[in-house]
């Protein structure tokens, strides 16, 4: 896999210096911007595994940052530092697509679990998520492109976009365990009650869908996730 590259994008110059040394110590190859717009054209420079942006800072803030490398790199993990803990920031960090957040001051080895949890993720969904995106579950014909869930050869029933991606994961783990967070942090991105209980309403939605065949079914597996079965595959 080789050393993964980190951007970091933070203003206070001592903090950033210490926070870089910090990563490099343990293996990862650390680009340190003094502030958005020398993150940005870093960012567009080259390319990294992971960004780490502060909120607050000069001439671009994080949330801009992030909605500026999100137009160019939808997949990139983003992690937010900020020294505020207000509701609102948090939320507006997810909206423009961050995959984790921390509040300053922090523990070091809190941000250095959250960077291999994230990246180890990825390398997950990557592996399990290719471009399939043609399924048979059961009776059913599944076509996430276009949204296409039809049975036995029936005209197809047009799915929301939201219950094709979360029906696509389902069917990437078929008979195998789908984890809720994985669920949420791609599809949401967020976890949290209120997604987590968003998402319950998801799975409703599609198992009334999939009722028509008695061999498929989506089990919930307490704490942990869901398993669609396809008792026929």
């Amino acid at each position: 896999m080789g050393t993964r590259k980190i951007l970091l994008v933070e203003d206070d110059p001592n903090f950033g210096t210490v926070l870089k040394d910090y990563l490099a110590l343990n293996d990862y190859n650390v680009t340190h911007a003094k502030d958005g717009i020398e993150g940005l054209i870093m960012f567009k420079n080259s390319e990294y595994d992971l960004c780490i942006l502060d909120v607050m800072m000069p001439r671009k803030d994080g949330f801009s940052l992030a909605q500026d490398i999100r137009a160019t790199n939808k997949e990139v993990p983003i992690i937010f530092l900020t020294a505020k803990t207000m509701k609102e920031d948090v939320l507006r960090g997810y909206q423009v697509g961050a995959d984790d957040y921390l509040n300053k001051p922090f523990d070091s080895e809190v941000l250095l679990h959250k960077i291999k949890a994230i990246l180890q993720r990825k390398e997950t969904e990557k592996s399990k998520d290719d471009d399939q995106f043609e399924f048979i579950i059961g009776k059913f014909a599944f076509n996430s492109k276009l949204r296409h869930l039809s049975f036995n050869g029936d005209d197809a029933q047009k799915l929301s976009p939201k219950e094709s991606k979360l029906l696509r994961m389902l069917a990437v783990h078929k008979n195998d365990l789908m984890p809720r967070e994985l669920a949420l942090t791609k599809i949401w991105r967020d976890d949290n009650y209120f997604t987590s209980r968003s998402m319950d309403v998801y799975i409703a939605k599609l198992r009334k869908y999939l009722k028509l065949d008695e061999n498929v079914e989506i089990l919930n597996i307490h704490g942990e996730g869901f398993r669609l079965i396809d008792s026929e595959a």
